[in-house]
């Protein structure tokens, strides 16, 4: 995106040939994932042309948009063939934004032809919400982005919670790797290693976790508590989690008996795969109060019993 190559130049066929022979290049050398920086900024012909050539021979290839640019750019992207694509969740922390984007994403249109993955962060995008939230913010947005979508990404820093920006108001890093080689000690102290291992084991060992359109959001009594359901067959997770990184909140959840095959005013068990703990829950309403300093979210499997027995 730095160079304006002039892409209907006189041997636009000549200069077209030779992008796609980079692609090309590192294909061979056993690349099969390309993150192409501000697509809007180029013809979409050329796109859907060198897409198109390069899934012929090489269907395996994944091509992730990184457009932030206006809603209609960034959907005909995908619908010309990009495997992927960021979003503006980078920019939804609130429980309004993140309900009205969420239901856009897997409750219109797009949801066949969109494939969001979910970045807290960026190269370029370092959120007030992880400026001025510390590590509790950044557990918020790991645990969102891991657990709302199949494919989400973190940008070097997230895991040790770097956080100062350029200057204030700004959305810039202030030791930014555009301009020189960091070099980090991954293990230093206040680290999200052991949020993310746990969080990536969790995804890989439920089905529900690994679809996007099966997203349910549910009510909430608390705007600061966001909750929601993941479904896939034998596979029932209520997540809830609390948004304000700086206090404790607490809220009544409404849970998705119908969907879930119970009877109002069941009684019904959960565990929370985030520490092991086990819940009672029964009927709708049910109590949660998450403080941030300790754990800023549930991940809770409905226990189904063994054929025969009840709960």
């Amino acid at each position: 995106d730095i160079y304006p190559l002039n892409f209907w130049c006189d041997d636009w066929h000549g200069l077209w040939a030779a992008c796609r022979d980079i692609f090309l290049f590192w294909i061979e050398h056993g690349v099969r994932i390309v993150r192409v920086d501000n697509p809007h900024t180029k013809p979409f012909a050329f796109w859907e042309w060198l897409i198109a050539g390069v899934k012929a021979d090489h269907p395996e290839v994944i091509f992730l948009s990184e457009a932030f640019t206006r809603p209609k750019k960034m959907y005909r992207l995908a619908k010309l063939g990009f495997t992927q694509s960021y979003t503006y969740f980078t920019w939804r922390n609130t429980g309004w934004e993140l309900r009205e984007y969420l239901t856009e994403l897997t409750r219109t249109d797009m949801v066949e032809y969109f494939r969001p993955n979910l970045f807290p962060n960026t190269p370029d995008i370092l959120h007030a919400y992880l400026q001025t939230g510390g590590r509790a913010a950044f557990r918020v947005r790991l645990l969102l982005a891991a657990t709302l979508a199949p494919a989400y990404g973190i940008y070097s820093g997230f895991e040790l919670c770097e956080n100062t920006p350029a200057a204030p108001g700004s959305e810039e890093y202030l030791h930014s790797e555009k301009y020189e080689i960091r070099v980090r000690d991954w293990d230093a102290p206040g680290n999200l290693n052991a949020d993310i291992a746990l969080i990536n084991r969790i995804r890989r060992e439920n089905p529900a976790l690994q679809r996007f359109a099966n997203l349910t959001l549910l009510a909430s009594e608390n705007d600061q508590i966001l909750a929601y359901h993941k479904h896939a067959p034998d596979n029932d997770l209520l997540i809830v989690v609390n948004l304000d990184p700086h206090q404790a909140q607490a809220a009544m959840v409404h849970a998705p008996l119908a969907a879930l095959g119970l009877e109002e005013d069941q009684t019904f068990p959960v565990v929370d795969l985030l520490t092991g703990t086990r819940y009672t829950w029964r009927g709708t309403r049910n109590y949660v109060r998450l403080d941030p300093a300790v754990q800023v979210a549930h991940v809770l499997q409905v226990v189904r019993p063994p054929a025969g027995e009840t709960p």
